[in-house]
């Protein structure tokens, strides 16, 4: 069995070596132009070159949640395109909102400012009931991270493609639901796949229809936002403000005004970051299985997209 190795802005040797330890059966290598013919792949943003010169892959495993760079290429059919089903990373995403709904809600953003000033000044507690905590995409990230939330007693709310059911959320499915999750909803939580149908669906009309003093916490994918939508609704009271992880450029240029404006909270695409030893040893099983013959889960479907 052959493994190929193909890993954009990553370094890939640790991972060849890794895996090789996990699968000591196989033949496990990096790719390069010319590298023969492999069973499986383990990628990260591979190039078109990639698919075209291993057109007999069995199974394409991407080390990331979001495969959205993988199915923009022209893939073989029958290729199963196989993405992570956690590997660690929903209790980072937890972290990562709850701070940013407990850094909002609690005011710290204003307390560290009039720290810096030296001033002391107390502010009247807020009610939990007044922010419903809404989160948009409800797979294995988004109920984790419902699931973190409801534990702060916030109301939390969920919207997803097809209906779900968490103990403790309300929640929303299909198209004609958005508008009822988005006007029930005051913190906004994003985890969606991006796909065709939801590029672009944080803009000015969705982010408008939040409750009053809505605030965003945006960490799926940079191409769902419409940037150039946000700073206006800030400014004009419409929003309280964002923390925001992904953009539509990485890294976020130097000139961009997120960076300067005071309710916009920035972090480099960093809510959540692969661990490869739970990644190695969930592909690593996964591979095991599929050459016995096993169903896996964490295959995409690809009319879905995810």
């Amino acid at each position: 069995m052959r493994i190929a190795v193909c890993l954009s802005d990553t370094k890939p040797e640790p991972w060849v070596e890794a895996l090789q330890a996990a699968l000591p059966g196989a033949q496990v290598q990096m790719w390069s132009p010319g590298l023969a013919a492999a069973d499986h792949a383990v990628v990260w943003a591979p190039p078109q070159q990639f698919v075209d010169e291993q057109p007999h892959l069995k199974a394409m495993f991407n080390i990331g949640a979001g495969v959205d760079a993988i199915m923009k290429l022209r893939l073989p059919p029958g290729l199963q395109v196989v993405r992570l089903d956690d590997a660690g990373m929903s209790v980072q995403m937890a972290e990562y909102v709850c701070h940013a709904l407990i850094r909002h809600f609690r005011e710290f953003d204003v307390y560290e400012t009039e720290a810096r000033q030296g001033r002391w000044v107390f502010r009247k507690p807020l009610e939990r009931a007044d922010f419903p905590v809404g989160i948009m995409g409800l797979g294995v990230l988004g109920e984790r991270v419902a699931r973190a939330v409801r534990q702060f007693e916030f109301p939390v709310l969920g919207w997803s493609r097809t209906p779900k059911a968490i103990d403790g959320v309300r929640t929303f499915a299909g198209e004609a639901r958005l508008g009822d999750f988005l006007v029930a909803t005051r913190v906004l939580v994003n985890l969606l796949p991006l796909t065709d149908a939801t590029r672009g669906i944080l803009n000015r009309t969705t982010l408008s229809a939040l409750r009053p003093g809505g605030y965003l916490i945006h960490i799926a994918r940079g191409g769902h936002l419409v940037e150039e939508d946000l700073i206006p609704l800030i400014d004009s009271g419409r929003l309280a403000g964002a923390t925001l992880d992904v953009f539509q450029q990485e890294p976020l240029p130097a000139e961009h005004p997120f960076w300067r404006h005071p309710k916009i909270t920035v972090t480099p695409h960093a809510s959540a970051r692969t661990l490869r030893r739970e990644t190695i040893a969930q592909i690593a099983d996964k591979i095991g299985r599929l050459e016995r013959g096993e169903p896996i889960a964490g295959v995409v479907d690809p009319a879905r997209g995810y």
